[in-house]
């Protein structure tokens, strides 16, 4: 028998009981604290947007900082106190939590919640991830585009509240799952981003015409992506016409996509005639036009198939091959992600608010074409490392999540408590 489930039969031999948050905690919603008065120094705060981004159980420092005059009308966070967050965009966010333990009190905002409880810190913070919380916090949650738990809804969720010595068992398992769990991810992390700059290398490598000296090179023919390519932007549409109707290739899935992917799950509504002028067919070449920076700017997808009734997106440029045979879809989709090509848009981007890819620039890059028994040799080797190096559903980036879910099995069976009858 484990030591946490020894302590489990002697302390709480007819179950754990259960209570609402609201009846072993205080509540305090937050106020105010935009960014815009962080200072370098002073009161440490945990603005609610942090907890998303990047806090994780719990945490000993702060990273932003506000005067002191500042903080005296902001809600107060003590040593032991938990922050927790009353809205977000999506409903795994929203009631996302942060223990605080350093020394010092520090201050919280608007859109959180501070609890000051007598419980252990950590064991609540923990408790906060389970499935049993998102169940419970699902059922309060309210809004669309924004979901909001409020405090009020917040102090009605029911907490297994064992003996201080059970949760501080349970809270040195976790701490020590915890731990061995970010070790290994950052070690899969450091061979996964080690792989990536291999799959880089190669791949610039590979497309290095005029640095190669084999016959295929030799025959490589310099031209232009205006010379291979009519090119056309994307369907524009109002935010209300956007989850309903026919297949759309969004922005996103350009960015993040070697090549269209074989279901789009992004939906539009659409006319014949935007399916006609906006269409996606086989050999067509996607490159976002515009973005926020230049990491951004140029990425690319090719399309291997017809989507029938399917459009694109108004941020991305479609090339459409002049002559069929000529190039590789998938081989423009590589160049375009290349060194060899970043170096060119970063000459001749344009920079503004946004930084934006015209015509007149887009279809001046220059290209070398080897024969297209090369660019499929070439395809063949680059998707085999891309599979290595990328992939979601194998290699590294499928051991990280498969680790992550294992700590995630043993968190929810630790924290999964039979209720005492005789105070359901």
């Amino acid at each position: 028998m484990s030591r946490i489930a020894k302590l489990i039969s002697e302390l709480c031999p007819d179950g754990v009981e259960f209570k609402a948050l609201g009846d072993i905690a205080e509540l305090v919603r937050g106020n105010g604290l935009p960014k815009s008065v962080f200072t370098e120094s002073g009161i440490g705060c945990i603005h609610y947007g942090q907890i998303y981004t990047y806090y994780g159980i719990w945490a000993t420092k702060t990273i932003s900082f506000v005067a002191p005059k500042t903080a005296t009308p902001l809600a107060k966070v003590d040593t032991g106190d938990i922050v927790i967050t009353n809205t977000s965009e999506n409903i795994e966010d929203v009631c996302k939590a942060v223990a605080w333990l350093g020394e010092s009190q520090i201050v919280t905002g608007g859109h959180a919640t501070v609890i000051k409880h007598q419980q252990d810190p950590k064991y609540l913070s923990y408790y906060f991830r389970t499935p049993e919380f998102f169940y419970q916090k699902k059922k309060y949650a309210t809004g669309t585009k924004v979901i909001d738990v409020s405090a009020r809804n917040l102090a009605k969720i029911r907490v297994p509240v064992p003996a201080l010595e059970i949760q501080r068992e349970i809270v040195k398992v976790l701490d020590a799952f915890t731990e061995l769990e970010a070790e290994l991810e950052a070690e899969l992390e450091a061979e996964l981003e080690a792989r990536r700059r291999q799959y880089k290398y190669y791949r610039d490598a590979l497309l290095a015409f005029d640095e190669r000296a084999d016959s295929a090179s030799k025959q490589a023919r310099l031209t232009t992506v205006g010379e291979l390519y009519e090119s056309s932007s994307g369907l524009s549409k109002s935010a209300d016409q956007f989850g309903f109707g026919h297949p759309f290739l969004s922005f996103r899935t350009v960015f993040n996509n070697l090549s269209v992917p074989a279901d789009l799950s992004d939906l539009v509504n659409t006319t014949d005639a935007d399916q006609a002028r906006y269409s996606i067919k086989k050999g067509d070449v996607f490159i976002t036009r515009t973005s926020e920076d230049l990491e951004g700017l140029g990425m690319s997808c090719a399309a291997l198939r017809d989507y029938p009734k399917a459009t694109f997106n108004g941020f991305t440029k479609r090339l459409r091959p002049k002559e069929e045979g000529v190039v590789d879809p998938q081989f423009v989709a590589y160049f375009f992600r290349s060194s060899h090509f970043r170096r060119q848009i970063t000459q001749m981007a344009v920079l503004s608010t946004r930084v934006s890819l015209n015509d007149d620039i887009l279809l001046r890059i220059r290209i070398l074409v080897p024969p297209l028994e090369e660019q499929e040799r070439i395809v063949a080797i680059l998707n085999k490392f891309d599979a290595l190096a990328n992939s979601i559903s194998e290699g590294l980036p499928r051991e990280i999540e498969l680790r992550s879910k294992q700590y995630e099995y043993y968190r929810d069976k630790l924290l999964n408590f039979v209720e005492r009858e005789d105070v359901a």
